[in-house]
């Protein structure tokens, strides 16, 4: 049996360097989820402690004891989930007709889409508030889901499109000549062949509605209607912040997002792979 080989200098370096870079990117985390267990009194307590001492359940039961948080944990689910999942069937067909099909215009209405990726999110406030006050869908979770679909569509067509062009077209021809049509092939062949892409798609879209802040903000005005990143932003008061409240309710925020990608991750590398290089 041969010896074990072991890691070159040049290997090992890369090694050092990556494990110190997650180790960078993970202690921000790691501390909130410390602070989180601490009292107030302890929160800025030098030097800081990675484990609380004493360590407490107040700050997680303050939050979950409040029967607000609950309510704006649901409006956060809610439009979240239907936001991701017309945004990523919406771009998925939209993705499969540029992929599949040849039709005048085709190349100019794929690049006058991919045109939102350009825009900052910031400059479309305006337009978005004045479209969602003519369609009386201001201070609604539907005002909410009409523009997060909205603004993932570009980026999910550019990827569903890559991999939708990769798939045999064989495949296709075999499905007509059974006599199957446009939607059965989409619906029985298409997609369930781009569950990597489709994967990637959701992940992204769903990160990106439940943590967006700055259109909530400026659309919901009533408490009903607020979502969890606005109540996390409330409960930073004008003459101090309980940071052990804040990150509780932050860490309690992020589960769903974990909870996704772990459903997705199996998909994501290669699905993201195949979107950026195709299309």
């Amino acid at each position: 049996m041969s010896a074990r080989r072991l890691p070159g200098p040049a290997q090992s370096f890369r090694l050092v360097t990556l494990a110190f870079g997650a180790l960078l990117m993970v202690t921000p985390f790691l501390y909130m989820l410390s602070t989180s267990f601490k009292g107030q009194q302890y929160v800025l307590k030098l030097p800081p402690q990675f484990i609380p001492d004493p360590a407490t359940l107040s700050n997680y039961e303050r939050i979950l004891l409040r029967g607000d948080f609950g309510h704006y944990f649901a409006n956060s689910l809610i439009v979240a989930v239907v936001s991701t999942t017309l945004a990523v069937l919406l771009s998925a067909m939209m993705a499969y007709g540029f992929a599949r099909y040849r039709f005048p215009g085709r190349e100019l209405m794929f690049r006058l889409l991919l045109i939102g990726l350009m825009i900052p999110a910031m400059m479309l406030i305006v337009p978005q508030f004045v479209l969602a006050k003519f369609f009386g869908v201001l201070d609604s979770l539907v005002g909410l889901i009409i523009f997060y679909v909205a603004g993932n569509l570009a980026l999910n067509t550019f990827l569903l499109r890559g991999f939708f062009e990769a798939l045999p077209g064989e495949l296709d021809q075999a499905m007509q000549i059974d006599g199957a049509g446009h939607w059965r092939r989409f619906w029985n062949l298409a997609l369930p062949l781009a569950r990597p892409a489709l994967a990637t798609a959701t992940i992204f879209t769903f990160l990106a509605t439940w943590d967006e802040f700055a259109w909530a903000l400026t659309i919901i005005t009533t408490p009903e209607n607020q979502t969890l990143p606005i109540a996390v932003a409330l409960l930073q008061g004008p003459k101090g912040t309980q940071w052990g409240l804040v990150f509780a309710a932050s860490i309690i925020a992020i589960l769903p997002v974990i909870a996704v990608f772990l459903t997705f991750q199996r998909h994501f590398v290669q699905g993201l792979t195949a979107g950026s290089v195709k299309g």
